[in-house]
């Protein structure tokens, strides 16, 4: 067998290749929209490329699933139960694919998303039983998926963590990511064990109802363009440039550059609708970050735009792709509504959902993109 894990550092994600040695046939798993690197390593390895999995609808960036397996002439391959407007093999739970001598065992492990699958590999000249798991968002290193993402369920998580950890303490489990918004509490390592899951995760060793709770509290904001990225994952749209891939130096200014702004200038206060209701700089405008792709025609260019969040950020992230857009003159505040608050400064208190209007619709709204439950 050959495995490899291959990781994206600026999204913190993973994704993976296995093959057999044997029969050279391969299968690539949640691969990033850069697929050059995919391509380079089955030429090198002389292996063709016979199945491209995504676990699930990605909501945190934009797949090259569906790249890779054209270009390939790969089968595309996600759950039965996936929405998606285009062609893919619908995989049932316990259904087994082969590479060569291994065995690729599904298992529907929803939670995170509706659609998630996990993915036991099986050597049988090495083993009967599954040596490692790839688990997509449904258990990661030291947490598990968030499930607030497109009709997840807490619920479901919980059944579903409760059967991976069943299997043998000894199967390497390797996740969909390390690192970013789908867990707040991933310890940064790529690998686990069952095992160590087992004894040092904390959520693993939650009964039913405090698991529950702790999944639907302090649920963090949604990632950058998640609309847009979600969107064109199901084949509703098609906006890879929704992604922030480049490393743009951004201006960071503070709270008193912000108040002496000149009149003309934009605010946008990129957090969620919940914590700007609760309080935000006056006249500033609100446009979470999960939108800013979808609405980003409603942001002027020939106007200073200031990005502001809770802390500072979020906003960051939010200047740097303005500006891979082509935005010239614009600023994230340090500190952000924290900042402000801390010094005193005044403090509105309004329904987001008027503020959110005083910039005209967006095109992709009256087009129903946005309608689209995430």
């Amino acid at each position: 067998m050959y495995f490899k894990q291959i990781l994206d550092e600026r999204n913190g994600c993973a994704s993976y290749l296995i093959a057999s040695r044997q029969s050279h046939e391969a299968a690539i798993v949640d691969p990033s929209i850069v697929t050059d690197q995919y391509d380079a390593l089955l030429q090198e390895r002389n292996f063709t490329l016979r199945y491209v999995f995504d676990t699930h609808v990605h909501a945190d960036h934009v797949s090259g699933a569906r790249r890779l397996a054209a270009q390939h002439g790969a089968t595309l391959c996600l759950h039965e139960s996936a929405m998606v407007r285009y062609s893919f093999r619908g995989l049932r739970d316990g259904e087994e694919l082969t590479l060569g001598q291994l065995r690729l065992r599904i298992w529907h492990t929803p939670g995170h998303r509706p659609e998630m699958i996990s993915i036991l590999v099986i050597n049988p000249p090495r083993s009967p039983e599954p040596s490692m798991v790839l688990t997509g968002d449904s258990l990661l290193v030291g947490d598990v998926g968030r499930p607030d993402f497109g009709g997840g369920d807490a619920a479901m998580q919980y059944e579903s963590l409760s059967r991976l950890l069943r299997l043998p303490d000894w199967v390497a489990v390797f996740p969909g990511h390390f690192e970013g918004p789908c867990g707040k509490g991933m310890c940064g390592r790529p690998s686990t064990t069952i095992g160590f899951e087992r004894l040092y995760n904390p959520l693993a060793r939650l009964d039913r109802e405090p698991f529950l709770a702790s999944l639907v509290s302090s649920v963090p904001a949604r990632p950058l363009n998640i609309t847009a990225i979600e969107a064109t994952n199901r084949g509703l749209v098609d906006l890879p440039w929704a992604m922030l891939t480049l490393n743009e130096s951004v201006e960071e200014v503070d709270v008193d550059a912000l108040e002496a702004r000149s009149p003309d200038a934009v605010v946008l206060d990129v957090r969620e609708p919940e914590e700007y209701a609760h309080g935000h700089v006056p006249g500033a405008i609100s446009l979470p970050q999960a939108d800013v792709a979808t609405r980003i025609s409603e942001i002027p260019r020939d106007r200073p735009v200031f990005a502001i969040c809770q802390a500072g950020m979020r906003s960051l992230r939010v200047a740097q792709f303005l500006k891979q857009m082509g935005y010239e003159n614009v600023v994230s505040v340090r500190g952000g509504t924290e900042a402000w608050r801390r010094l005193g400064k005044p403090i509105t208190v309004e329904d987001a959902n008027i503020a959110q209007h005083r910039i005209a619709e967006s095109d992709w709204t009256h087009a129903g993109v946005l309608s689209y439950s995430i």
